[in-house]
């Protein structure tokens, strides 16, 4: 047994120096994960102040308006789609990077759901807070800046941390438009030796490890913004 796995770990990896697959997928996948992640933030942050500022101001109507549909289009249908129409439909008649499509369309789907998650977390602090704010000469931006978004930040970290762990997952899906990640990587090894066992077994324990090291980065994170609240 112990030598028909080492066999089959030769052939899929070794042979033909095939764990290259594995190696450029990874990279890749992590280098559309950590700018999708970027895009994620900065998009889901300006649309949950555009949303909150809305909701307790009623002013920026317009662009809430804006705003509510693309979250209304984004939650609404699947990322594999908005993959595919991004890069056939989109770009169906310009010669663009993979990497960078996918970038665009992960980074989207995701601000849509970190929006959402920050803006919860700012609807949850208290309106007393607002209050107290202007009883120190903030305008709202400053309120906003030095008393809401911290303690709303440390709110959601669960939930955003949760949010970029889906992310790197859905990853996965890039083959859809024949960019080469890290379950890709898998799928050519397999085509290859036509054995799904040993190739699949490794992109799934390498997707394990790194949700796992993530967790860690936040579970770590969590307790040090805790310990500073002491």
């Amino acid at each position: 047994m112990l030598q028909e796995l080492q066999g089959k770990f030769v052939n899929n990896f070794i042979t033909d120096n095939r764990w290259e697959y594995i190696a450029d997928g990874l990279a890749t996948t992590l280098q559309v994960t950590f700018f999708a992640v970027i895009i994620g933030i900065v998009l889901g942050f300006l649309i949950a102040i555009v949303r909150s500022t809305y909701d307790k101001t009623g002013k920026l109507k317009v662009l809430n308006a804006v705003c509510k549909l693309y979250l209304t289009v984004i939650r609404g249908t699947p990322v594999v789609v908005q993959l595919l129409i991004i890069y056939f439909v989109i770009f169906g008649s310009v010669d663009i990077s993979k990497v960078l499509v996918a970038v665009m369309a992960f980074g989207f789907n995701s601000g849509a759901y970190v929006a959402e998650i920050f803006r919860s977390g700012i609807m949850s602090i208290d309106g007393g807070q607002f209050e107290a704010g202007r009883s120190l000469g903030f305008n709202y931006v400053q309120t906003m800046r030095y008393i809401i978004m911290p303690q709303a930040f440390k709110n959601v970290l669960p939930a955003l941390g949760n949010e970029f762990i889906v992310l790197l997952k859905e990853t996965s899906v890039a083959g859809y438009i024949a960019l080469q990640d890290l379950a890709k990587g898998g799928d050519i090894i397999r085509s290859r030796t036509y054995d799904a066992f040993m190739p699949l077994i490794m992109v799934a324990l390498i997707y394990l490890v790194m949700v796992l090291i993530f967790t860690k980065l936040v579970n770590m994170l969590e307790r040090r913004l805790r310990s500073s609240d002491h």
